[in-house]
């Protein structure tokens, strides 16, 4: 018979993420069952902080992960980023191009290439809303920018942008957010997860946390959700 447990959580993806937990699975590997609380509730009840109920059941057939053997991954090959001066140069008139057409006259814009990396930044007055709610704008021009660099590339084209000098104010905010963080954790012994960051965020969390031997860090998750976990280094 399938082994199966009812796990309770603030949220759906809480509780499943503490079922998987409790039996040592992964998402394929079972059933999910939303669990309805059938108590009649009362007024204090509805007060009461909400509480969400699923039922994980292991599949049938399927082992837990403890007992299956391990299974030898090749390492995916990183795709080397395009060293191509052509298609860079290339990419850098389309950003041009674009940036001329799409900003307004009181934006200015610089674009150059450095180490076959192109980097754009964006400076005026009163230019907040192409930084958007805690860098919303921003993220979103970038990836845009990205496309147009990468439209009919071989390979990938990095692209760094910068509006205002956000990113230099936003990562020393970042590694002072982690450095809070951390003294928390090592206070307190309980983990902490933090808001969903972009991958560009999370990175330099992950980096400032390294130099702390006592502090482990993991991300966990689906992009554009997808956030950090600050625990202490067992």
């Amino acid at each position: 018979m399938s082994k199966s447990i009812i796990s309770e959580g603030k949220t759906r993806q809480e509780a499943i993420d503490k079922g998987l937990k409790e039996l040592k699975a992964s998402k394929d590997m079972v059933t999910i069952k939303d669990v309805a609380d059938e108590g009649k509730r009362s007024f204090y009840s509805i007060l009461a902080p909400r509480v969400v109920k699923v039922e994980l059941t292991i599949k049938e057939g399927v082992s837990k992960k403890e007992d299956r053997p391990e299974k030898k991954t090749e390492k995916k090959e990183r795709r080397p980023f395009n060293e191509n001066m052509e298609e860079i140069e290339a990419a850098e008139i389309a950003i041009k191009t674009f940036l001329g057409k799409f900003l307004k006259e009181d934006v200015s814009y610089e674009v150059g290439i450095n180490e076959f990396k192109i980097e754009v930044v964006l400076s005026g007055e009163n230019i907040n809303y192409l930084i958007g709610y805690r860098g919303e704008t921003i993220n979103n021009l970038q990836v845009l920018l990205g496309a147009i660099a990468n439209k009919g590339a071989s390979s990938k084209i990095r692209l760094f942008l910068d509006v205002g000098g956000y990113k230099e104010k936003r990562e020393k905010t970042l590694e002072d957010l982690a450095e809070k963080i951390a003294k928390t954790v090592m206070r307190t012994g309980k983990s902490i997860t933090l808001e969903p960051m972009t991958a560009y965020e999370r990175k330099i969390i992950h980096s400032k946390l390294q130099e702390n031997n006592k502090i482990a860090t993991f991300s966990k998750g689906e992009e554009p959700y997808r956030k950090i976990v600050v625990g202490l280094n067992k």
